[in-house]
């Protein structure tokens, strides 16, 4: 689920070797170096909007500027930092990479480290999506046409799926913090507060857990859209549909909830066949399947736009992070943590979303969130 992001970044990024060791990242950049054999190096970029590579392989978040990490096959990685000589400081707790040199002629500098690599091999692209055209063009140019250029961000994706037992030990912290952030969201709203009070509540209960990002949305046409938090809004809403996001230690966990302070059918209705997609999370489950359960348990309402094309993705570094479950031949893998949804809109108008996350890992998927009950 795509939200408004912040300009910059807060919470606590520095890499705790106790959580995921040198190691583990030393075996992410094995695993890329067997999918790009003929590669040489790899040219990693992210700033504060996508930063999943750049995090997965050297745990750095750019929290205002884009960095680039320069890593050889062989040898010890740089990492070039946006913010001038003055940030080096702020950013060497962020990385095991010791290395740092200001982002400042990237261009340049990208092109003289790969020259010193073997000239025959290739370079490996990662984030170059996400990279300002001007720096792009800028990098183009300076490694020349000759230069041999692979992208590696669909196998890297697709390693970044399958979560470690360390990743898994980050997501259920993560799901604990999200916990938190709904249980404030829910008494406020609860208490009869305002839409910006319930926000802001939510918000501070994950950030009072480190949390590193928090997103949020919520309904003014009863549960129909959802929009983002911009300015007060004094308004009581009942039943409040919400979506709270919560990044921590780099990973995601998100959640779409309807609180309402008598019995609400429809929430019910949507929470009843979460639960039951969520039972067949397993492997090999199609996102046709799942798209059939839905079929089955609407009734006579229509399914929510907001949960029509896709009934969920892979969750983790990113949100929405790919795999999305949209097309009928996608399936769900072993090892694998998705965030799954259902939503429906009754003949009043009215829409309701719930969701959960869960790890698959075989017949019997762990619901990683909600803790207790899917509401």
């Amino acid at each position: 689920m795509q939200t408004m992001h912040p300009t910059l970044l807060i919470g606590p990024g520095d890499w705790d070797a106790r959580q995921i060791p040198r190691s583990e990242y030393d075996e992410r950049l094995a695993a890329l170096w067997r999918d790009h054999e003929s590669a040489g190096g790899a040219i990693v970029y992210g700033d504060s909007r996508d930063h999943a590579a750049l995090f997965y392989l050297t745990h750095f978040t750019p929290k205002l500027e884009g960095a680039i990490a320069l890593i050889p096959r062989r040898g010890e990685a740089q990492m070039l930092i946006g913010g001038g000589p003055n940030m080096l400081p702020a950013a060497r707790p962020l990385t095991f990479i010791s290395a740092l040199a200001p982002l400042r002629d990237a261009a340049k500098t990208a092109a003289d480290w790969a020259r010193d690599l073997n000239g025959e091999t290739s370079l490996v692209l990662l984030g170059g999506n996400a990279m300002p055209n001007r720096l792009r063009r800028a990098l183009d140019l300076a490694l020349g046409a000759g230069a041999r250029i692979e992208g590696g961000d669909t196998a890297l994706r697709a390693r970044m799926r399958r979560k470690s037992p360390r990743e898994m030990q980050i997501l259920r912290a993560s799901c604990a913090t999200l916990d938190a952030a709904v249980a404030a969201l829910r008494d406020a709203a609860r208490s009869n507060k305002s839409i910006t009070d319930c926000i802001l509540a939510a918000e501070h209960a994950a950030l009072e857990r480190d949390a590193q990002d928090v997103r949020s949305l919520f309904s003014l046409d009863g549960g129909r859209t959802l929009r983002p938090f911009d300015v007060p809004i004094a308004a009581r809403i009942d039943p409040l549909q919400a979506y709270v996001a919560v990044r921590h230690g780099g990973y995601w966990a998100e959640a779409f909830v309807r609180i309402a302070a008598q019995h609400d059918e429809l929430q019910a209705k949507a929470g009843s066949v979460v639960r039951a997609i969520a039972a067949e999370a397993k492997p090999g489950t199609s996102a046709q399947r799942l798209r059939e359960i839905i079929e089955e348990g609407r009734g006579g309402l229509r399914v929510h736009q907001l949960a029509d094309r896709t009934c969920g993705s892979s969750i983790g570094l990113s949100l929405d992070e790919a795999l999305l479950l949209t097309a009928d031949d996608v399936a769900l893998e072993q090892g694998e943590t998705y965030s799954l949804r259902a939503g429906f809109i009754d003949a009043a108008g009215a829409g309701a979303i719930a969701s959960a996350m869960v790890h698959v890992t075989g017949n019997d998927p762990q619901l990683l969130w909600p803790t207790n009950e899917i509401t």
